[in-house]
């Protein structure tokens, strides 16, 4: 893994995470103008996946998903606002069980009654009981209850009203970086009661709720952005009835002028965010922590498809929504520079977690260790991803518009099942990166295809889904 550590004392882990990062706007990931220093010395000196996939492109099952190791028809939560089982096995879980201290600090969106779900603490403003999880609750009154805290704008006004300015996530994220630099000095350097426990093995998560709608920045960042970025503007819908949904149309719904706002208030929100990551990394160091003692771990929840396809936030399987960042740099900088195009999945950090650490996995996961993948050994990776869409959100009576939305990525090709109504979509990035052609019909994938329905089948979706469905089989 690297150099041996001192003891061989199991090495602390930094897990950093956003919401709604797109994969491709970062300095490492070539994007031309996206300033990132932070998130490009972590590439440098790690492993980057090309290739990571969100298993839900919506954020509470895709973070339930991969805290849990499972896809979220394994773990049941496959609906927004759906939550995990109370005591269900966690990688926080399974660490803190051998010894590690597990500290989250932001976002986690547990909605249910277990709010740790196996983290030891918790800081920031995230822990909220969800109304639907409330024991005992009077439906009658909750519903003349206004919940308007839980809806955003359209995604039109969200476009429209993009620029320069402070939303509510920014003091949020704020909040927890305090409180991520007030508990570094506190568990390394205890000044005044000299409690320090810096012998313990540490897990620490700093999870933003950026670069999340509504999108706003600074002057300053807005500024530099505005005439820089090169925003979606002359984009088609592609005709589906899901994936043209909720479509934002250039000239008809918005102008021009409020996609690029829109575009350059995003680039700098993720600026902010790495500026925010480069600030713990800086408190780390100042009690003397040497980072390359450390796994670092950089990822998203999902993308942001930023009027690409004339579409704005998650939702949908094309790359912007469902690719997600992945970096992980390994103690002593091993593998540095290493990129990996095999198809992953952040389910998979369960398992790679678990293995980085000396940790037994637990049964029962779509979880694969990506140790193999970070040494540079392919032989054997299956080079599949899942990703699940079930659903929109839950409503007052726990009611909800019900999707079966499936998407299986084997190498290049990315199969999409819609349910019995809706027509099934197969693209082929090695031939449309794009994604603005499908294949489906193609003689050509035939015999791809027809794997690709058997996969699908086993997964518990489709026509012929097979009724015992437990887990993806890994």
């Amino acid at each position: 893994m690297g150099k041996e550590l001192a003891d061989n004392a199991r090495p602390n882990i930094l897990f950093l995470m956003s919401d709604q990062h797109r994969a491709d706007i970062a300095g490492y990931a070539g994007d031309p103008i996206a300033r990132t220093p932070a998130l490009d010395e972590l590439a440098r000196t790690g492993v980057v996946f090309n290739n990571a996939y969100t298993p839900a492109p919506i954020c509470i099952p895709a973070r339930q998903s991969m805290a849990a190791g499972q896809l979220p028809r394994t773990c049941g939560c496959e609906v927004f606002g759906e939550d995990l089982a109370p005591g269900h096995m966690t990688f926080a879980r399974r660490l803190s069980q051998f010894g590690y201290a597990t500290v989250a600090c932001g976002k986690l969106h547990h909605n249910g009654t277990d709010q740790m779900q196996g983290w030891t603490r918790r800081i920031g403003q995230d822990m909220s009981l969800r109304h639907d999880y409330i024991e005992g609750r009077n439906l009658e009154a909750f519903r003349n209850l206004p919940l308007a805290t839980e809806h955003k704008w359209s995604q039109a006004k969200e476009v429209k009203r993009a620029g320069i300015g402070r939303g509510p996530i920014i003091s949020s994220d704020e909040y927890s970086l305090d409180g991520a630099r007030r508990f570094v000095e506190s568990f390394f350097a205890g000044p005044y009661y000299d409690r320090a426990t810096p012998a313990r093995p540490l897990m620490l998560m700093l999870s933003f709720v950026r670069p999340h709608v509504p999108f706003l920045t600074s002057h300053d960042k807005f500024t530099y952005f505005l005439n820089r970025v090169s925003p979606y503007v002359n984009e088609s819908v592609f005709e589906h009835p899901f994936l043209s949904s909720r479509a934002v149309k250039p000239g008809l719904d918005v102008s021009e002028r409020e996609i690029r706002r829109a575009t350059a208030a995003y680039y700098g929100m993720v600026e902010a965010i790495d500026e925010d990551y480069g600030q713990l990394i800086a408190a780390l160091e100042h009690v003397g922590q040497d980072l390359d003692d450390w796994i670092i771990i950089y990822t998203s929840d999902h993308g942001e498809m930023l009027g690409e396809h004339a579409l704005w936030e998650k939702t949908k399987f094309f790359e912007g929504s469902v690719r997600v960042p992945l970096i992980i740099r390994l103690p002593g900088g091993a593998n540095a520079g290493r990129v990996v195009d095999e198809n992953v999945n952040l389910c998979d950090l369960f398992a790679t977690l678990c293995d980085l650490t000396d940790v037994p996995a637990v049964d029962g996961l779509d979880s694969r260790s990506l140790l193999p993948l970070l040494n540079g050994d392919s032989a054997g990776w299956d080079n599949e991803t899942i990703s699940h869409y079930c659903g929109t959100h839950l409503g007052h009576e726990a009611h909800f518009d019900r999707y079966e939305n499936l998407m299986i990525k084997r190498d290049d090709l990315k199969y999409q099942y819609y349910g019995r109504d809706m027509p099934e979509v197969l693209f082929d990035l090695s031939r449309n990166r794009e994604e603005t052609v499908d294949f489906i019909g193609d003689p050509k994938y035939a015999g791809a295809l027809a794997s690709f329905r058997r996969r699908r089948d086993e997964l518990g979706y489709g026509p012929s889904a097979d009724p015992d469905y437990q887990n993806a089989g890994y």
